[in-house]
C-alpha cells in the first residue's frame, strides 16, 4: 500500500516540514510505503504553461516529466496526505498549481465519451488527509470557509471513489501557540497516521 505525502512550504525547517515528517513516521508505522513530494525542494513549477493548457483535452495532457512522475504516484496511492500552511484562506500557490497540473484528464478524471459526463479517475484512493496550520482561530477560519480544506475534501474527493474518506487535522492560531501545543499537535498527527 502506498501513501503519497505532498508538502508545500518553502522553508525546510518549518513546522509544516516537521509535521510532514511525523505524518510519514506514522504512516510507516501503519505499514504503508511512503512517497514524499516536497514541492518547493523539487522546484515544482506551479503555473500551467500554454502548451499544457492546449494539450489538456488531448490524449497526452501531461508534458512535463516531473508532473508525469507525480501523476504516476497518485495513480498508485491508496492514501494521499497534504501538509501545508493555510495562506490567504487557501492553499499555497504551489499546491494549487500541483493540483491543476497533475489532476488532469486521464489521471483525476475521465470524460465518458457517450454521455460527456465526468467520471472519477482516483477510485483507488481510500483516504484523503489534510494537515494544515492556520494563523487565525478556528472560528475565523470557518467564517471564511477554509478554502484549502474545501478544495481537498470536496473538489478533489469528487475525483475519488464514493467510499473515499476525508480527514482533517488543523492547528489553529499557530502564531499564538506554545511550543508544547505545537509538539502535542505533531504527536497527534503521527498517532492519527499510525492508526490509518
Amino acid at each position: 500500500m502506498l501513501a503519497l505525502v505532498v508538502v508545500a512550504h518553502p522553508c525546510g525547517d518549518s513546522l509544516t516540514h516537521a509535521l510532514a515528517e511525523r505524518a510519514e513516521a506514522g504512516l510507516r508505522t501503519a505499514g504503508y510505503a511512503v512517497a514524499l513530494l516536497d514541492l518547493y525542494a523539487l522546484g515544482f513549477r506551479a503555473a500551467m504553461s500554454e502548451a499544457e493548457r492546449t494539450s489538456y483535452h488531448e490524449d497526452q495532457p501531461i508534458l512535463d516529466p516531473m508532473v508525469a512522475e507525480h501523476a504516476n504516484l497518485i495513480k498508485q496511492a491508496t492514501v494521499v496526505v497534504f501538509v501545508y500552511p493555510t495562506w490567504w484562506s487557501g492553499l499555497p500557490a504551489i499546491l494549487k498549481g500541483w493540483l491543476e497540473r497533475v489532476i488532469v484528464p486521464g489521471v483525476g478524471f475521465h470524460f465518458d465519451e457517450r454521455t460527456g459526463k465526468v467520471k472519477p479517475g482516483l477510485g483507488h484512493v481510500r483516504r484523503l488527509v489534510g494537515i494544515s496550520t492556520y494563523g487565525s482561530p478556528r472560528s475565523a477560519v470557518r467564517l471564511i470557509n477554509d478554502n484549502g480544506r474545501r478544495t481537498i475534501s470536496r473538489a478533489l474527493r469528487l475525483s475519488c471513489g464514493v467510499r473515499t474518506r476525508t480527514q482533517w487535522l488543523g492547528l489553529y492560531s499557530v502564531d499564538n501557540s506554545t511550543k508544547s501545543e505545537r509538539q502535542d499537535f505533531a504527536a497527534s498527527v503521527e498517532r492519527t497516521m499510525a492508526s490509518l
